[in-house]
């Protein structure tokens, strides 16, 4: 895969290897791929996010939110609402109906490996664990859990950093993060 990067991290050990991290570009936002890889526009893909709130000023919600007007269908996942800023939600990926494409996780690091392992029962092959700074919502035992079961992850990294038009502070992030070894680039 061109300009993949291995490694999820130094901080979760050589069983964070096996867990591929790759550019979220490649992942989800496939429609701002440069030249030569031709895809098709947006929506080409379903995405959910886990940890989508009935209080809109969550991070989660402004994922939600970004990669709703990229022009992918977005739908959110939470057990305790019907509906999220007017989107139908449904509890746990396992009353999705249909094909689950990739799935952000923004929550609190003690779901991770439960929404991971709804993935792996629904084979979904991709899973964005969102985080800026400090651990955000990556559990190492998700991690771990993704690269036993071949299921590509990005670990870190918010998905704002890569969906066009890339605001500033989110390009700050990015670069900061970048510059650090944490995100690709």
């Amino acid at each position: 895969m061109q300009g993949e990067k291995l490694a999820a991290g130094g901080d979760y050990g050589k069983d964070a290897l096996q867990c591929r991290r790759i550019p979220f570009r490649e992942a989800f936002c496939r429609s701002h791929l440069p030249p030569p890889v031709s895809l098709p526009a947006p929506p080409l893909a379903t995405n959910y996010v886990a940890g989508v709130s009935r209080q809109p000023q969550q991070a989660a919600n402004a994922v939600f939110r970004k990669l709703r007007r990229s022009g992918f269908e977005v739908i959110p996942i939470n057990p305790n609402a019907i509906e999220v800023e007017g989107v139908h939600c449904y509890a746990d990926l396992a009353s999705v109906p249909g094909v689950i494409d990739g799935v952000v996780v923004a929550t609190h690091p003690r779901q991770a490996l439960d929404i991971v392992n709804q993935c792996c029962q629904r084979d979904v092959r991709r899973v964005w664990f969102h985080r800026a700074f400090g651990q955000g919502s990556v559990s190492p035992e998700a991690v771990h859990e993704c690269g036993a079961r071949g299921i590509q992850c990005i670990v870190g990294g918010c998905p704002m950093m890569y969906c066009k038009p890339v605001d500033f502070g989110h390009r700050c992030m990015r670069w900061l993060l970048r510059f650090g070894g944490k995100v690709p680039g």
